[in-house]
């Protein structure tokens, strides 16, 4: 053994020794009554003293041997008690087990008397090798029978108060385990196995704060066993054992070969070397290892906290270039059974499921892949998910179409129940390794897709609250249209009366084909804004004379009745466009409201923030309850034949510029309404002119 090889291997056991040391005084100072901390004191502290003599001695000292027997002999009394007093000794007789106990007790103690003859004889002697071998049997019998007393107690202690001795029962099965390989080498090739003397005492030492953790309870139960680590963990153990396989497979050549065994170890390197190459990276070799790693190092096949938190990753993953959102729920729900494919079929207007979204379903997608009425009826009864391998009894009464029936990699349907509705179903694709579902895959299964119902409820959900909005949106428009239509149609009744009248007077005639072009160009404009492409936005504000809309609104009315226009006002910043629909919805009002010879003023004027244009008649007025409660309310209107719309749109226009309107009126006097608009910016050619 070279002289790093001995520094590690005395100052890892002396590390080890001063932890278990420490470890078993710390229990015995606990004072507990129970027997059972005691006689792991008893085994940590045994333990210590049996690594500090290697790493004072070393291996080869007389003692080491007995040393080992001494310490293995405690750990397998300490779990005997554990057996007898634990909740397995409880449960029923140990008779069968304790036989087991006694077997490698015999064992330890031939193996002890073995050593102490050995050691008598000459090394020379055939008497001397012989013995030799037979102690290191005798010890690949004790570490294997320890290992399986081991397993017994794991297996066997109840599920729910597992979790207090998995790390020292698995500590003890990595001690017993590195002991069985160490021997093993030692006896087909013992000149190779100083490397494995020396780590020992590393390993014990790593070993010691696992057992630490392992016996404090309250620590222990908040750990958790990865999945992830235990199968890398698991993994890199499997290819150091095929290292220690080869390495063992090259010195069996090297004795039985002979001259040949050079091109016999590197055939074997290649051949070894080429299998794991094709075979290890494969997606079926990965989902073996998986499975079996589930199966027998966890109690339940999956990890609900991974598996819903990789869900909810995958379905609500945010940004633009996530995917559409079947194929999102699609991929989410196949992820859970690591299916390589998935579909999700939607129910239409006719009670069927039909293609909808589908994820990685490439090749020969179904044409008109759907499932009928009279199937998704009958399997919203039930509700279950459909093993397509192996159809349950109930099964018989749905009809699964040929396209489902006929394609290979269909496995599981997985339905989509939002409040007992069935809505949607998804298709898997075989998973790389072919197995029939269990009870843990339908409870999965069950509550992902009820899960990703709710996600799918709620995008349809929204889209037809979007739909409804828009229709929404057409239908405010419409109502402002047809409002504006009524007031062009009082116009065109005022026109054509007129017409009667004055049709032989040119003048006449030339103010109506003016007044007509005016009316077709409003009833344009009305159009573009019912549009769907028109957002019925303002635009950009820009200073405007309040004075010349005024004028331009009480020409289009002055055949009508009579407006008059009065004062001045600085420029406004408003939309051209909406501040005409407002002075013409409101002027409009005004007229309807007042007797055919009581004139409507329009009055400018301006304070320190805004430009005031007034509306005043001397109509039958409003009261203020009516004000308060149905003025600005849609739909509702106090004249015969009115809609409700004028002042509620008009309203609704100047809030959007930022105004507002006020109204006064007083039942028999008349009313006033007030616009008021922001005032424009004044540059420095208006400040100069004021």
């Amino acid at each position: 053994m070279g002289t790093l090889l001995q520094f590690v291997g005395d100052w890892g056991h002396a590390l080890a020794a001063v932890l278990f040391a420490a470890l078993g005084i710390f229990i015995l100072r606990r004072r507990e009554e129970a027997v059972e901390p005691r006689m792991l004191a008893v085994a940590l502290l045994l333990t210590s003293c049996w690594a500090l003599y290697i790493s004072f001695g070393g291996v080869s000292k007389p003692l080491s041997g007995i040393g080992e027997s001494i310490r293995n002999a405690a750990w397998l009394l300490a779990m005997f008690v554990m057996l007898r007093r634990g909740p397995v000794g409880r449960a029923g007789p140990i008779l069968a087990i304790s036989a087991l106990y006694a077997a490698v007790a015999g064992l330890l103690l031939l193996q002890t008397s073995t050593d102490l003859i050995w050691r008598q004889l000459s090394p020379d002697s055939d008497v001397h090798r012989a013995l030799v071998n037979v102690s290191l049997v005798l010890r690949m019998m004790t570490a294997i029978g320890s290992l399986l007393l081991v397993h017994h107690l794991y297996t066997n202690w109840p599920s729910r108060e597992r979790v207090g001795v998995a790390l020292l029962l698995g500590a003890l099965a990595a001690m017993w385990t590195y002991d069985l390989n160490l021997y093993v080498l030692c006896y087909f090739a013992p000149a190779r196995v100083s490397e494995l003397y020396a780590l020992r005492g590393v390993l014990m030492a790593l070993l010691a704060p696992v057992i630490a953790v392992g016996m404090h309870k309250d620590m222990a139960g908040r750990l958790q066993l990865s999945r992830t680590l235990t199968f890398q963990s698991l993994s890199l153990f499997a290819i150091a054992l095929y290292v220690i396989v080869l390495t063992a497979a090259a010195i069996l050549i090297e004795l039985i070969a002979g001259p040949y065994a050079r091109v016999v170890e590197i055939g074997a390197v290649f051949f070894t070397a080429v299998t794991a190459l094709v075979l290890l990276p494969s997606p079926q070799m990965r989902a073996l290892w998986k499975v079996q790693v589930a199966k027998h190092f966890f109690q339940h096949r999956y990890d609900y906290r991974t598996e819903w938190m990789r869900f909810g990753e995958t379905i609500g993953r945010p940004g633009d270039d996530a995917a559409p959102l079947g194929e999102r729920v699609a991929k989410a729900v196949a992820d859970i059974t690591d299916s390589p494919a998935a579909m999700l079929m939607l129910r239409d207007e006719q009670d069927a499921l039909t293609f909808e979204a589908h994820w990685n379903w490439d090749g020969g997608l179904p044409d008109g892949a759907a499932l009928a009425p009279d199937m998704v009826a009958a399997w919203e009864k039930s509700g279950w998910i459909i093993d397509l391998g192996k159809p349950r009894a109930s099964d018989g009464a749905l009809i699964f179409p040929d396209w489902l029936t006929q394609d290979r990699r269909a496995w599981a349907l997985v339905p989509l129940v939002h409040y007992g509705r069935l809505i949607a179903a998804i298709l898997l694709a075989r998973p790389p390794i072919d197995r029939r579902l269990d009870w843990e895959d339908f409870d999965m299964l069950r509550t992902a897709g009820r899960q990703a119902a709710t996600y799918i409820s709620e995008a349809q959900g929204q889209q037809a609250l979007d739909d409804a909005q828009r229709f929404e949106e057409f239908n405010r428009r419409f109502a402002f249209i047809i409002h504006d239509v009524k007031n062009l149609v009082s116009q065109l009744s005022l026109l054509a009366r007129n017409a009667q009248r004055h049709a032989d007077n040119p003048d006449f005639r030339a103010d109506m084909i003016l007044t007509l072009q005016e009316l077709v160009g409003k009833m344009n404009d009305m159009l573009a804004r019912l549009s769907q492409h028109n957002k019925g936005k303002a635009e950009e504000p820009r200073p405007l004379s309040l004075r010349d809309m005024a004028d331009q609104v009480a020409r289009t009315r002055a055949r009508q009745h009579p407006v008059n226009v009065v004062g001045t006002a600085p420029l406004a910043l408003a939309d051209p466009a909406r501040v005409e629909q407002i002075l013409t919805h409101l002027l409009q009002n005004a007229i309807d409201a007042s007797a055919p010879d009581s004139p409507v003023d329009l009055r400018l004027s301006a304070d320190a923030s805004d430009v005031l244009v007034e509306i005043v008649d001397h109509g039958r007025g409003m009261s203020a309850e009516y004000i308060r409660r149905d003025l600005f309310k849609p739909f509702s209107s106090s004249k015969a034949g009115g809609f409700g719309i004028g002042a509620f749109e008009a309203r609704a226009l100047a809030q959007a510029m930022g105004g507002r309107i006020d109204v006064e009126s007083k039942m028999g006097v008349g009313s006033r309404f007030t616009l008021h608009l922001p005032l424009a910016p004044r540059n420095d050619r208006q400040e100069k002119a004021a």
